[in-house]
């Protein structure tokens, strides 16, 4: 489906609506606003859904005009009969349903419930009363891959994806990525679950294992519990966490990780709503795609921990002769590329061109930066990938 023109979300400065105006603003109505969540996991699976359900309780934590509410474990055919319950029994005003599958009964429920206002998580899909919201990580993923290729000492570096996603093949090309420019010598190897829960440990421990006996030795993964994470400590190779800080699972193999801080975009958006910015009737082109740069994309092992203090001094020792920096350690290379990412002008981007696949596909041209078409819909693995690569296109 060809996506409608956006228009750019403009951010907030939640900071300043939580801070000096948040006793005036947040009190000023009597008036309750009603939100409801729908997760496709469990609340503490200690990944994605986990994630999602902390922006929650920030929200309702900071906005006392605010009540929240949830449902977990809801898999796609069960979304539309949740909406009518949260909209039936809960008298929701907003919902928001947090995975890609949830996408058309969403589109759906709010052709039913012209009256309530929805927001769907990693869709493309809108309506009048259903605008649409994502916190984007591949920037992150890069920089763990630009960490991942200095650690590695067997130059094979595993992939643990749940689904074949191009939400997921995204991450895993930005490690790929990272991967490739510190190490070109280096091979990324993904392992499919392929589970619709997203929720699958028992899976990951096995596919982290059996990529051990192939001798890889450093870990990304898309499975919402830390399983890769503690499988890869228990085998003596390293890991990122993963959407949630995860660093307390396995102390020894955590590097870094990819974390996802929906707290903001959740506050924007029903700050917007409350004060009657966003309608029922005016979300068609409403599209939030927040990256680093608007700090709900982390790269941190846990709160206040960037990198595993126990890597940081072989990244600072591990050179690369890098062609705009030139001769840079990884750990400083990792530093530019934040201040690149997050400078109100961003001037560093992982998808940009020349790039090609590992078919010899030219995918970008030189100096062109993937659209944000291009990287939501994207199928192409990147040319240090070896292995199975579902729906990989052939032109």
């Amino acid at each position: 489906m060809e996506r409608k023109t956006k228009v750019l979300v403009l951010l907030l400065s939640v900071s300043i609506i939580l801070s000096g105006l948040s006793t005036a603003i947040l009190a000023q109505s009597e008036d309750t606003l009603k939100a409801g969540f729908i997760y496709v996991g469990p609340v503490g699976d200690y990944g994605y859904s986990k994630g999602h359900d902390e922006g929650r309780k920030y929200v309702e934590e900071h906005f006392s005009w605010l009540d929240t509410f949830y449902a977990e474990n809801v898999l796609p055919p069960d979304v539309e009969s949740t909406i009518d319950r949260f909209v039936k029994k809960r008298n929701a005003d907003v919902i928001f349903t947090t995975s890609f599958g949830m996408m058309d009964p969403t589109v759906r429920s709010a052709e039913k419930y012209p009256d309530t206002i929805f927001f769907h998580c990693s869709g493309y899909k809108r309506a009048k009363n259903l605008g649409t919201y994502f916190a984007g990580l591949y920037q992150t993923y890069y920089l763990n891959g630009l960490m991942a290729g200095a650690l590695t000492e067997s130059d094979k570096l595993g992939y643990v994806a749940v689904n074949a996603t191009p939400e997921v093949k995204r991450h895993i090309n930005a490690f790929a990525i990272g991967i490739h420019e510190v190490n070109p010598d280096a091979t990324l190897h993904p392992r499919w679950l392929m589970d619709p829960t997203w929720v699958d440990p028992e899976g990951a421990k096995e596919a982290t294992e059996a990529l051990v006996e192939e001798n890889v030795d450093v870990f990304a993964f898309t499975e919402d519990t830390p399983a890769t994470l503690q499988a890869a400590q228990e085998n003596g190779a390293l890991s990122f966490s993963h959407y949630n800080p995860m660093y307390r699972f396995a102390k020894d193999a955590t590097v870094s990780g990819q974390v996802a801080d929906w707290g903001p975009i959740y506050a924007d958006i029903l700050y917007k709503v409350r004060n009657g910015i966003y309608t029922n009737e005016n979300l068609q082109n409403v599209d939030y795609w927040w990256l680093i740069k608007e700090g709900v994309a982390k790269l941190e092992a846990k709160p206040g921990m960037m990198i595993n203090p126990k890597y940081v001094d072989e990244l600072k020792s591990t050179t690369v002769d890098n062609p705009y920096f030139g001769e840079i350690s990884v750990y400083d290379l990792i530093l530019k590329r934040i201040e690149q990412m997050k400078s109100a002008r961003v001037t560093f981007d992982p998808y940009i061109g020349p790039m090609k696949d590992r078919q010899g596909i030219q995918r970008l041209k030189d100096g062109e930066w993937a659209s944000h078409d291009q990287l939501w819909t994207m199928q192409w693995a990147f040319n240090n990938i070896k292995g199975p690569w579902p729906g990989e296109p052939k032109e």
